[in-house]
């Protein structure tokens, strides 16, 4: 293979079979189970990097059903976001995320740096409750549920909050082990299809764990749950921070 074989065709790794395809990515039928709660504001202060400023002492602990989205296939996800705010503007910062399939970690890690790893999450109806569960190993680290499709909500009112910017930490390290790119990126949902939102009565149980610590921000209170069903495309990020510059 000539270099300018491997210039032209280098998009992700490895060479001659990229573990994920060219976007766009389009999620048809995206499905959330959020479940809003109060944390230790000091915790907090411990994970979130500046530039970003913590507004409340808030977490979105989310369960995520994506049954079809383009070269990812059918895969569940589960993790945290923090409501922060990036010169003045209100956003997500997506501190933890873990999901069932390679294809994503390893295009949303080396994409937009997605805090993706390897774990068992779980999205199902049962009975008469929505449930979310997230297992590592064989360990439960998470139990959220929720009553299931009580009360409509405001559709726009859903809408505004998915087209807020998301912020993330992408860091790509150096063949020596240091940081090559650590950047703060951000990115937007885009044409949004909301099909429908729901609220009920929610609990979240978290557990402590190693290596998925989500426990690090405790629940002190269950806020509020959320059931979203959408359409949606995953727009490419842009930095808007650069660590090592």
């Amino acid at each position: 293979m000539k270099i300018a074989d491997v210039r032209a065709n280098a998009f992700a790794m490895p060479l001659t079979s990229p573990a994920f395809p060219p976007g766009p990515y389009r999620f048809v039928n995206r499905e959330f189970l959020i479940v809003t709660y109060r944390t230790d504001p000091e915790a907090l202060r411990a994970v979130v990097p500046e530039p970003l400023q913590i507004t409340e002492p808030i977490v979105k602990y989310e369960f995520i059903r994506m049954p079809d989205s383009t070269g990812f296939g059918d895969y569940t996800e589960s993790g945290q976001v923090i409501p922060v705010s990036f010169e003045g503007r209100a956003g997500g910062y997506v501190h933890s995320m873990y999901l069932n399939d390679e294809g994503p970690i390893a295009g949303g890690r080396e994409l937009w740096g997605f805090p993706k790893k390897l774990a068992a999450p779980r999205l199902t109806v049962e009975v008469d409750t929505l449930l979310g569960t997230l297992d590592y190993g064989p360990v439960r680290v998470a139990t959220a549920t929720m009553g299931y499709k009580h009360r409509a909500l405001d559709l726009d009112a859903v809408r505004a909050g998915l087209m807020a910017p998301n912020y993330l930490l992408k860091i790509i390290p150096h063949v020596d082990g240091s940081a090559r790119i650590c950047e703060l990126v951000q990115y937007f949902l885009q044409d949004i299809n909301l099909k429908g939102a729901w609220t009920g009565p929610a609990a979240l149980q978290l557990a402590h764990h190693a290596l998925a610590p989500v426990a690090q921000l405790p629940v002190l209170e269950v806020l509020s749950g959320t059931h979203i069903l959408t359409d949606m495309t995953l727009g490419l990020g842009s930095v808007i921070h650069d660590y090592l510059a």
